[in-house]
């Protein structure tokens, strides 16, 4: 039987091989940025936990976070924790001036009178079409949701977004993990993309991550975004169930992303070519 020394000493080198991997990676991403603020060419997908736009300064400041996702020039754009957490859920940015400075809109969710999006889930994109939607509420203590979202892309090819903010505890995880593969399982069909603060730190076998592998293959690398200030852990992911549809996932450090939240985006471009083989491939079959 394993002892409670024995356990705390196995958790410790699990981080301390976690902290290790994620600065390996994080030289990488940052090695792939050239310079600052750099958009990538294509169609960009993010993902940004705005940590209800209190920034690692402990100032609320949703002009900051807007002022990032403007940074960051997102086709696609998945945030977390953008209404307030409880109580009457009230979104906290200014979603009509977003749209003025981005052309960035929210997709709609259902049953919500001031909140953003979905449990704090909100997809934000710029041209196209919002085919379907689907409010998930994830198993867990914590009160946790998805937002499932098809997109049909005005680039061409029809997308399918599950942005999603998984529990602290690793048992919720896990359940919430197995949730999304038993929905992907249903249609593993369609091009998807899950992107979000998945609140795993660790790395290997002990990670409630590896569930998704079922339905999106091996992992991308982890990239570390957090905490802002110091990235050592990946929380923040992008992961596709096709090869080739996204790039190499990158963080956006930026000076003012460092301090807006506690964590920083993350970002890839998504391969308008695979996409569209897909969609046109699914069309001739249906």
């Amino acid at each position: 039987m394993e002892t409670v020394d024995g356990h705390m000493r196995k958790k410790n080198e699990t981080l301390r091989a976690s902290i290790f991997e994620s600065l390996k990676n994080r030289r990488k991403s940052r090695a792939a940025q050239t310079r600052e603020h750099t958009r990538p060419a294509g169609t960009l997908i993010a993902s940004y936990n705005v940590h209800k736009c209190v920034g690692a300064d402990r100032r609320f400041d949703p002009e900051r976070i807007s002022r990032v996702i403007h940074e960051i020039d997102a086709d696609v754009i998945g945030l977390q924790e953008a209404d307030t957490r409880f109580g009457e859920r009230t979104g906290l940015l200014d979603l009509r001036r977003l749209e003025l400075e981005t052309g960035l809109i929210p997709v709609p969710v259902s049953g919500v009178a001031k909140a953003h999006g979905w449990h704090g889930n909100v997809v934000l994109f710029k041209q196209g079409t919002v085919r379907d939607v689907h409010q998930i509420s994830l198993p867990g203590l914590e009160p946790r949701g998805a937002l499932l979202a098809e997109i049909e892309l005005a680039r061409g090819g029809t997308l399918r977004i599950i942005a999603a903010h998984l529990g602290l505890l690793h048992r919720s995880r896990a359940q919430q993990a197995r949730l999304i593969v038993e929905l992907m399982r249903r249609d593993n069909d369609t091009p998807t993309i899950l992107l979000g603060d998945l609140n795993e730190w660790r790395l290997g076998d002990r990670s409630s991550l590896n569930t998704f592998q079922a339905a999106f293959g091996p992992l991308p690398p982890a990239v570390p975004s957090f905490p802002s200030t110091l990235p050592l852990l990946a929380l923040d992911r992008i992961m596709a169930n096709r090869s080739g549809l996204i790039s190499t996932v990158e963080v956006h450090d930026s000076p003012l992303a460092r301090v807006a939240s506690d964590h920083l985006p993350i970002k890839a471009v998504i391969s308008l070519e695979t996409l569209r083989a897909e969609t046109e491939a699914r069309a001739e079959s249906a």
